[in-house]
């Protein structure tokens, strides 16, 4: 039987009781599907299910084949090597003891002699070259994530399950994960928010309050269906809000009218000439024609509502979050950061920074890139002051504001409002509410606790706090910004960073998030000279 994952009326809650999957019901075969939707609305949820991680309070997955998942953070315990996340310790260490001489006849007899250059293989696939014994200790969060895809790859599944496997991953990465997908014969069901990794997909499946959509095609075959629905949508509303309108204009037509024809009837009746039974049987039918008109209005009316709450849930699903910023008054020649052939450090150990120079002044926007380990975080704390320099000098001229992959500015166990009416006082209540009502935190959902938040919801609410001040910081500082955000947050960030006139400085590998919030000035780190900058 062909490999398939079948997802059936499937529901499940979160701790807190809200409802997050609804009666889900989906069919995947072998191919690459693209799982796309807005922060907390249960993507990582499915994938764990469908992985058997996480039970559903209801429904169920029936799976024909096997299944290998990525997590979003790649775990490590004590002396486990790059062999133990390939599943090939224990294979390994045979060949070690044939090696030796010490292997006993059954286990050469079952020994994989070409276990080493199929693993290099799946390695060098994701860009690693590595040998299998390496402590996964000693490597960056991105090269255990990639060795974490080379395992998933050895392991040959039917279906591969990866959660935002581009987070954290330079550009070199991210290419070897782009092009290992775009190679991948196999099913796979990816959960990312990385417009280029979307674009190898054979489908897109779209998680919404309303259910699962499914597109046939990659990401720009998507995106151009979903202008042409929004498009349809907007136009449905606009119908149904006509109609409702002709619906409260006829109703007042046929009162207006049946007023009359009783006013008629009573100054006849005040005039006398028509026998006292009549009179009753007329006033009784007017009574019964009134209440069948109204009935008959009150039914439209209801219907009409209807039609015009349904079309606005349906554009509330389809319109990107539009994110407004105030001014920060920065002035285009006022100096912003100073650094003069600056090295830093950790320890006794090599500097990671060493003889960086970087001046900037108003609202430019510079992007910081390089590998990974080159540096881009620790130059971060140097700026604002949380890492002192082994020399050189640091200045830093106007307020600024770090929002990291962390995010921690926010207090977790504090409310979305508590968090920003704490980091902008002086405001009021009203003020606040605004301000988050304008990042898609409306009504109850500014009081959410920070910990019961997804990754991308968190950030979102860093960014409200920040930069939903009537007076935003001039110099804001993001640590890879798009990691966790959904796309439709993303492309609303990207509008919000638009219209932001202080001076930007970004640590990402997401070129296309560069390109579209203008980037001025790029500034690569390498681990073998300073630095490098382009315009």
């Amino acid at each position: 039987m062909p490999a398939s994952i079948s997802v059936s009326h499937l529901a499940w809650s979160a701790p807190d009781g809200r409802r997050v999957l609804d009666d889900l019901t989906l069919d995947f075969s072998s191919e690459r599907a693209g799982l796309i939707g807005r922060n907390g609305i249960g993507k990582s949820t499915l994938l764990g299910i469908i992985a058997g991680g996480v039970s559903p309070s209801r429904g169920g997955v029936r799976i024909h084949g096997t299944v290998g998942l990525l997590r979003q953070t790649v775990q490590t315990a004590p002396g486990e090597t790059v062999a133990d996340v390939l599943g090939a310790a224990a294979a390994l260490a045979v060949l070690r003891r044939a090696e030796a001489g010490i292997a006993t006849m059954d286990e050469l007899s079952d020994a994989d002699w070409t276990l080493e250059a199929r693993a290099a293989d799946a390695l060098a696939g994701l860009g690693l070259h590595l040998p299998l014994d390496t402590p996964l200790a000693s490597l960056s969060g991105g090269q255990r994530t990639r060795a974490a895809l080379a395992g998933l790859v050895f392991a040959e599944p039917d279906f591969l399950l990866l959660d935002e496997p581009t987070n954290n991953l330079d550009a070199g990465g991210r290419a070897a994960v782009v092009d290992m997908l775009a190679n991948w014969r196999a099913g796979a069901i990816v959960v990312s928010h990385d417009r280029e990794l979307l674009d190898t997909m054979d489908a897109i499946v779209e998680l919404t309050s309303l259910g699962a959509t499914r597109y046939g095609g990659n990401w720009s075959d998507y995106s151009a269906r979903k202008a042409v629905e929004l498009a349809t949508a907007e136009h449905d509303l606009a119908a149904a809000q006509r109609h409702r309108t002709s619906v409260a204009r006829k109703a007042q037509v046929t009162a207006e009218r049946q007023q009359r024809r009783d006013a008629a009837g009573n100054r006849q009746a005040e005039r006398g000439g028509m026998p006292r039974i009549l009179l009753g049987a007329r006033r009784e039918r007017a009574e019964n024609s009134g209440a069948e008109n109204r009935r008959l209005a009150e039914r439209q009316r209801g219907e009409a509502d209807l039609s015009v709450e349904r079309a606005k849930a349906r554009i509330e699903v389809l319109q990107p979050l539009s994110v407004q910023v105030a001014p920060t008054g920065l002035n285009p020649s006022r100096e912003v950061l100073t650094l003069d052939h600056v090295s830093a450090g950790y320890g006794d150990g090599a500097p990671v920074l060493r003889d960086v120079s970087l001046r900037i002044t108003g609202p430019e926007r510079v992007a910081v890139t390089g590998a990974n380990g080159s540096g881009k975080s620790t130059l971060l704390r140097v700026i604002l002051g949380e890492l002192a320099v082994s020399s050189g000098r640091v200045e830093r001229h106007v307020p600024g504001r770090l929002l990291d992959q962390q995010v921690s500015v926010l207090q977790r166990e504090s409310t979305i409002a508590e968090n920003f009416m704490r980091l902008n006082p002086g405001l009021d209540d009203n003020a606040c509410r605004a301000a988050l009502a304008r990042f898609g935190f409306r009504a109850a959902s500014a009081d959410q606790a920070v910990h019961a938040l997804s990754g991308g919801q968190m950030l979102r609410a860093g960014l409200a706090c920040v930069l939903g001040n009537p007076v935003p910081p001039p110099l804001l500082i993001l640590d890879e910004p798009t990691n966790h955000l959904d796309i439709d947050a993303i492309a609303a960030i990207e509008a919000g960073l638009l219209a932001y006139d202080g001076a930007l400085i970004v640590v990402s590998h997401d070129r296309h998030f560069l390109d579209r919030i203008r980037i001025t000035r790029t500034v690569e780190l390498t681990r073998d000279s300073p630095i490098h900058s382009a315009g």
